[in-house]
């Protein structure tokens, strides 16, 4: 899993020198990606579709509501055989009651998370967001190198996204 680093740029002239810097550093030009409402990109690399649409948010949406139904549905479970005097599936419903507890705490406290809604006020201003994707080692060098060295760029977070999916 990458992370997604965003950037905001006043214009496309700014976000052309800071992709030109990071192709310098050996950031491959396919994981970057450039957002503009009524701006034209010029040969700033354009998102996908899906990366303008977030689909990666709707797919957080479904995993987050169905862990959360899981554990509701486990918790049922629980209370019904606690009634019936089933230990087994008490024992079967506790362990996933634990278990969606894990992996939703995990989801919601160790990944970052950075959705385009976020960008919506900047990106009708005409201003350019810049995605680019790197591996978890690279994103202090890469936000490090970009504030310190590209004053006009506003650092917007960071977030994760899979290279295989195209989010």
């Amino acid at each position: 899993m990458l992370r997604r680093l965003f950037f905001l740029f006043p214009d496309t002239e700014h976000a052309q020198r800071v992709v030109d810097a990071l192709i310098e550093r050996d950031v491959q030009m396919r994981r970057i990606h450039a957002i503009a409402q009524g701006v034209s990109l010029g040969t700033l690399p354009e998102a996908t579709e899906r990366q303008k649409k977030d689909t990666k948010f709707r797919l957080e949406w479904f995993i987050w509501n169905t862990n959360l139904m899981l554990f509701i549905v486990a918790v049922t479970v629980f209370i019904a055989s606690l009634v019936l005097g089933s230990v087994i599936w008490a024992a079967l419903s506790l362990f996933v009651m634990l278990l969606t507890f894990i992996l939703g705490e995990q989801f919601a406290v160790k990944v970052p998370d950075v959705h385009l809604t976020e960008f919506t006020d900047a990106l009708a201003h005409g201003e350019v967001l810049l995605m680019v994707d790197v591996p978890v080692y690279r994103v202090a060098e890469i936000e490090g190198y970009v504030h310190h060295h590209h004053p006009e760029a506003a650092i917007g977070g960071v977030s994760w996204t899979i290279d295989s999916l195209g989010i």
